[in-house]
């Protein structure tokens, strides 16, 4: 496959084809990593190694999902994406198979930390977002990003009842070499989105290097605010992704609701995703982020007060849902709206590798804390306290183009 052959637009493939593509990626490489947590129990169950430990692969596995975008997206921007894509989904798929062969915390780290969580990244909404972004017309832009965004959460939708079933019919280890190799039908998707997307970003100008592009973002404030807030709302969804089965059967629920919790989280982030995709083109982004944040704040509270029934975790579920990575199209947008879509992939990937650290700490810190004190608890109050505090730093972002040299100019 040559990635750099001749800039295409969307009038070389429909961009509803492009669209598909970027979402059904998102769709599978997403639906498995957010379903690994239902094997939390049974890994720990087989190995011995404690939770604790355990929780450190998957955290690692969020800081490391974080540290491979910026790289992939710089890749991408000078390459294309399609053979960064194709080596992410080998990656998701190798790791994934190995993950059940793996005894100790090294192997699990190696596993579900670097290779499956690396692919993942490579794959990623940094890479898929501004391919996207690049090869479909300028007007449909915040809605492309809201509907790759709900692709990710129609995968886990799908994806975790199907692993519980796997798990029932096969036994976890079996079911989750299966979801791996699921991974795989995303292959064709690196086709369509193969294109140089660099070149098809910027026509008129030279592009600035990816060391000038990535100065430029740490010198301005409204970027670091975003890339704080950003931070923030990985803590919320790797603790969600990684422990709602755990809080749900710490609340004496049968471990069903578990699986309908984590793909009820994901059916109404495909609502939550292609809502804020519409509002992003309406309102200010950094209204809808501080909104979604505040929400957040609230609904934690809510359920930290309510009874813990099987009605109340679903409720809450599709709540979280609603907000759980709506998140996502109004931060790459206000990327795009700063910088432009030359370094898009690079500048939107350093973003969210900020995300990622906070989901290193939401995801480990939550295993800490359960196995300290027998509950969640403690993780939910920060949880709450960090939802106020994105919401407050969003307010003084300046929403406007920055007044740069021409290449840095928004497209």
């Amino acid at each position: 496959m040559n990635d750099s052959v001749a800039p295409r637009g969307p009038q070389s493939l429909h961009w509803g084809w492009i669209l598909l593509a970027a979402a059904g990626t998102f769709a599978l490489t997403m639906g498995v990593r957010q379903s690994m947590g239902l094997f939390l129990g049974s890994l720990n169950s087989s190995t011995g190694l404690g939770l604790a430990n355990i929780s450190l692969a998957f955290a690692f596995g969020q800081l490391w999902w974080g540290l491979t975008q910026p790289f992939a997206g710089a890749l991408a921007d000078k390459l294309g994406a399609g053979r960064v894509l194709l080596t992410g989904m080998a990656l998701v798929a190798l790791g994934t198979v190995l993950t059940p062969l793996m005894s100790s915390t090294p192997g699990l780290v190696l596993a579900v930390g670097v290779l499956a969580a690396g692919g993942a990244g490579m794959a990623g909404p940094a890479v898929l977002m501004s391919a996207a972004s690049r090869l479909i017309p300028a007007a449909r832009r915040g809605l492309a990003t809201g509907i790759v965004n709900a692709g990710g959460s129609f995968g886990q939708f799908v994806m975790a009842p199907l692993a519980g079933a796997l798990t029932l019919g096969l036994g976890w280890a079996s079911a989750m070499q299966v979801m791996g190799l699921l991974v795989l039908l995303a292959l064709p998707a690196a086709w369509a989105l193969r294109g140089n997307s660099a070149q098809a970003a910027s026509t008129a100008a030279k592009p600035v290097s990816t060391r000038e592009a990535i100065a430029a973002a740490l010198r301005t404030p409204s970027y670091l605010l975003l890339a704080g807030g950003f931070f923030v709302c990985g803590f919320h969804v790797a603790f969600l992704a990684t422990h709602l089965p755990g809080v749900v059967a710490a609340c004496g629920l049968p471990l069903q609701y578990g699986a309908w919790a984590l793909a009820v989280l994901g059916l109404f982030n495909i609502i939550g995703s292609l809502a804020m995709g519409w509002a992003v083109g309406r309102w200010r982004m950094k209204s809808l982020l501080s909104l979604v944040y505040a929400a957040r704040a609230v609904a934690v509270l809510a359920f930290l007060l309510a009874p813990k029934s099987g009605a109340v975790v679903l409720i809450f579920a599709a709540f979280m849902g609603l907000t759980f990575l709506s998140t996502v199209p109004p931060t790459a947008g206000l990327v795009a709206k700063f910088f432009g879509l030359g370094n898009m992939a690079t500048l939107f990937g350093l973003v969210m590798l900020s995300h990622q650290i906070g989901g290193f700490l939401g995801a480990w810190l939550g295993g800490r804390v359960f196995e300290g004190s027998g509950n969640y608890d403690l993780v939910w109050i920060i949880d709450i306290v960090l939802a106020v505090g994105a919401a407050l730093i969003h307010l003084p972002i300046r929403e406007a183009p920055l007044q740069r040299a021409p290449a840095l100019a928004p497209a």
